[in-house]
């Protein structure tokens, strides 16, 4: 005769053996590790799943000891490389994002350097450290610092071992930021048909640095649900390299279509001339720079490991940005 099964109140708790919480400063206050900004649940994207396992693979291996094997040497250095602004709010801004990075990663060696304008100076930076390095561009797209200055300031380093990451965009997690500050602005949960996104960007003269503007606009629009995003630059470009309008031009273009509630998504680390610029343009909400946004944080320390998984070599192949699909 089959034994009773116990009642479920008499029967010992399963022990968890679940993946272990994500850090407090993995998500904004109060909300749960995989409830997106607006408040609906939803599944993580390719890239989203991606980049969270990559951190939970990285916890869990620091914590790895082999009897008989050497310690592991210390992780290459992560140089954050910020543009650099004469906008005073600039500089605590990207601090606090590497101030969130840092929880993240607890022990992972993370310096600043900046283009220009702003000190520490990348070239100070790496006139410090030693050893191997990975520069981790805070910057949205293959523009001219990225292929030239990037490259040219770990020349001047040979005492280092260097690679560079790839630019922060495109990428699903910065749709995540772009949205999470949107709706801090005062963008709707459930937009009309009459509302669409402006995103605004520094800008570049490079062909590639407008392909991949317009492919985070796609980006947030699948986010949004569909809703028109038109990217924009800051600055007017030549006409000839099919870079995007203005901001203001895309407003007028997009009111033209019927769209009469407009936002604008600054896609700025921080706050800068050209951000203020853009915001100024918008005849409605106007986000705030991306600043240390969770998902920016996160994006982050993706391209980070990325550049460490990708293969790169000891010659000029290792000034070329490191690029692993996800």
């Amino acid at each position: 005769m089959t034994a009773p099964i116990p009642h479920s109140a008499s029967r010992p708790a399963p022990a968890t053996t679940g993946p272990e919480r994500a850090a407090p400063d993995d998500r904004p206050e109060g909300r749960s590790a995989r409830q997106p900004s607006c408040g609906w649940a939803a599944p993580l994207g390719t890239g989203e799943l991606a980049a969270e396992i990559t951190v939970q693979l990285s916890r869990r291996l620091s914590r790895v000891r082999l009897h008989g094997f050497r310690p592991q040497p210390p992780a290459p250095t992560l140089v954050a490389v910020a543009h650099g602004s004469r906008d005073r709010r600039a500089l605590p801004v990207v601090r606090a994002l590497l101030d969130r990075v840092r929880a993240l990663r607890p022990g992972l060696p993370v310096r600043l350097g900046h283009v220009e304008l702003n000190r520490p100076l990348l070239s100070d930076t790496l006139a410090e450290l030693r050893g191997e390095a990975v520069l981790v561009p805070l910057l949205f797209g293959r523009g001219y610092h990225v292929t030239h200055d990037l490259p040219a300031a770990l020349a001047a380093a040979p005492h280092l071992t260097g690679r560079i990451a790839t630019p922060l965009g495109p990428h699903t997690l910065l749709a995540e930021a772009l949205h999470g500050r949107l709706l801090e602005a005062g963008f709707p949960p459930d937009p009309g048909p009459r509302t669409a996104v402006v995103l605004a960007a520094a800008g570049s003269r490079s062909p590639q640095s407008a392909q991949d503007t317009a492919r985070i606009a796609q980006l947030l629009s699948a986010r949004l649900g569909g809703l028109p995003v038109q990217p924009a630059f800051a600055h007017s470009a030549p006409a000839s390299d099919g870079a995007p309008p203005t901001v203001a031009d895309a407003v007028r273009a997009l009111t033209a279509r019927g769209h009469d509630q407009l936002a604008v998504a600054a896609c700025f680390t921080a706050p800068g001339r050209f951000a203020t610029r853009c915001a100024e343009a918008a005849p409605g909400i106007a986000a705030a720079p991306l600043g240390d946004h969770p998902a920016l944080a996160r994006l982050v320390l993706h391209r980070y490991d990325q550049a460490l998984l990708a293969r790169t070599g000891s010659d000029s192949e290792r000034t070329r940005a490191a690029t692993v699909a996800v």
